[in-house]
């Protein structure tokens, strides 16, 4: 139970921070970015010590350890993958048309009305 209010402060905490950036609204940027920071860093201290607090700093951490896992491409096999997408992009938009004005063509032949 004393979880489940711990984790209702820390929301309340991250809200504040948000609220206050929108209503301190003439003040520095800088200064509205740190009420947010500030609101999240107490809502941090609160809820991490909660079951769900610590099960969610784990799951971050194993999450970080498969993102190293995984194998970015090279810059040019992104400009070959991009280039591979951009050319379907136009074969499949030229077969619409073709298809399009196809239909067309059939349904003012069948109709009897040309434009």
């Amino acid at each position: 139970m004393t979880d489940k209010i711990k984790i209702a402060f820390a929301v309340l905490a991250l809200a504040l921070g948000i609220g206050a950036f929108y209503y301190f609204d003439t003040q520095l940027a800088i200064v509205r970015v740190l009420m947010v920071l500030g609101g999240f860093a107490v809502a941090i201290a609160i809820g991490y010590p909660t079951d769900m607090g610590r099960s969610l700093w784990e799951f971050l951490k194993a999450a970080r350890v498969e993102l190293r896992k995984v194998v970015w491409p090279t810059n040019k096999e992104t400009m070959q993958m991009t280039l591979v997408v951009f050319t379907m992009v136009v074969l499949v938009a030229l077969f619409l048309w073709i298809v399009d004005w196809s239909l067309r063509k059939i349904v003012f032949a069948l109709v009897g009305t040309g434009a």
